[in-house]
C-alpha cells in the first residue's frame, strides 16, 4: 500500500498588537471603505518589540502544535520553513526554531516561494514522508511582513500583515493526506513583485537604505491581473485532474491576498462562498501564513475526508495548488 503524508496537527500564532485600518488612515493617505471594498481586510496583526523575528511567530506555533498533538520534539525528523522574511540570511530561521522548540534530532531549512511557500514547502515535506524516510515532518509558513513593509506607500502598506502557522505530517496508508499537487514558476515576474536591495545583485548601503530600497516593491495591477488568472487556472485544473466536481470539494483554502482574487478562485471552480475558507478581514495577507493561519482557524470545522484544495499566488511569481484529504475528525 502507498504511504502518503497526512496532515495529523495544526496550530498557528499570530502577535498581539492589532493594526487596523482606522489606524492606517493616520499613517497614509487611504481610509477604512477604500481598503475594505477593494481587498477586504479590517485588520492586520504586527510583531513589536527589539530582537523579535520571523523565528518568534515559528517557535510560537510549533510548540503549540507539539502540545495539542502529544509530540515529544526530539522524534521530529525535519523542520521546513517557508517564509520571505527569515530572521536573518542565515542561519535559517527553521534552524532557530528547531533550537527553540527542542527538536535535537531533526534538521531543518527554509524555502523562498513567497505566498506560495506553505503550498512548496508541504510538498517538498511529503515527499520524505511517501518514500519512507520519514515518519514526522513539521512544515512552517510564517511571516514578519512588517519588516519589510513601506509605511509611507499606501499601496503595500495596507495589505500585509504578520503571522503564520504550522502542520505536522505523518505516513498513513488510508486514502488520505496530500493526493496531488501542481506547482508553477515565471520568473519574468520579478519585475513586477520583489525587494530591490538587500540581497547579493545590490547589497545593502547608506543609499539604499536613504532610497527605501528594502521594502516590498508592487505593480498591483499586474500582480492582480496574474494572481485571478493563475490562481483560478491552477485550481480547475487540479480538480479536473483528479476527476472531482464541486460536490465534491469540502473547502476551498485560498491565499488570503485579496477578496477579489479569492471570489474569482471559487467562481472558477464553481463552490460557492459556504465553502471557502476566509480570515483576511482579520489577519491581511499573512505571505507565507495565510494557509496554516486557515486551516487553523477553521480546524473545529473540517472531517476526516474532507477534500481540501489548497491554492496560492505570490512574487517570483509563484503558483500552485495542493488537493488534500483531511486526516482527522474535530478534538473536543
Amino acid at each position: 500500500m502507498k504511504k502518503r503524508a497526512v496532515i495529523t496537527g495544526v496550530h498557528a500564532w499570530v502577535p498581539e498588537y492589532v493594526l487596523d485600518n482606522k489606524e492606517l488612515e493616520t499613517m497614509v493617505d487611504t481610509n477604512d471603505e477604500w481598503i475594505t471594498s477593494r481587498t477586504g481586510i479590517k485588520e492586520r496583526r504586527i510583531l513589536k518589540g527589539e530582537n523579535q523575528g520571523t523565528s518568534v511567530i515559528g517557535t510560537e506555533a510549533v510548540k503549540g502544535l507539539l502540545e495539542k498533538t502529544n509530540t515529544n520534539p526530539e522524534d521530529i525528523d525535519l523542520i521546513i520553513c517557508a517564509t520571505v522574511t527569515p530572521d536573518m540570511l542565515f542561519p535559517a530561521t527553521a534552524n532557530i526554531v528547531a533550537d527553540n522548540v527542542g527538536a535535537k534530532n531533526s534538521y531543518s531549512f527554509d524555502i523562498s516561494a513567497a505566498c506560495s511557500g506553505f503550498l512548496y514547502a508541504l510538498t517538498i515535506a511529503s515527499k520524505f514522508i511517501e518514500t519512507g524516510a520519514h515518519k514526522k515532518v513539521i512544515v512552517i509558513g510564517a511571516d514578519k511582513m512588517s519588516s519589510i513593509v513601506n509605511y509611507q506607500d499606501r499601496t503595500t502598506c495596507i495589505i500585509f500583515g504578520d503571522g503564520g502557522g504550522a502542520v505536522l505530517l505523518e505516513p498513513t496508508e488510508e486514502s488520505l493526506g496530500i493526493m496531488d499537487s501542481l506547482l508553477h514558476t515565471d520568473g519574468s515576474g520579478a519585475d513586477f513583485l520583489h525587494m530591490r536591495a538587500g540581497g547579493s545583485r545590490k547589497p545593502a548601503t547608506l543609499e539604499t537604505v536613504k532610497n527605501r530600497e528594502h521594502y516590498v516593491f508592487q505593480e498591483g495591477s499586474m500582480v492582480f491581473k496574474f494572481a485571478v488568472t493563475k490562481m483560478a487556472e491552477v485550481s480547475a485544473q487540479i480538480m479536473k485532474k483528479n476527476h472531482l466536481e464541486a460536490k465534491d470539494v469540502a473547502w476551498l483554502v485560498p491565499h488570503q491576498a485579496n477578496k477579489r482574487i479569492i471570489d474569482a478562485t471559487a467562481n472558477r471552480m464553481g463552490i460557492g462562498p459556504e465553502k471557502v475558507m476566509l480570515n483576511i478581514e482579520k489577519y491581511g495577507n499573512t505571505t507565507a501564513g495565510t494557509l496554516p493561519l486557515c486551516l487553523w482557524d477553521y480546524e473545529s470545522r473540517l472531517k476526516k475526508g474532507d477534500n481540501l484544495i489548497l491554492a496560492a499566488f505570490g512574487g517570483g511569481f509563484t503558483w500552485g495548488a495542493v488537493y488534500l484529504k483531511w486526516g482527522y475528525d474535530p478534538k473536543p
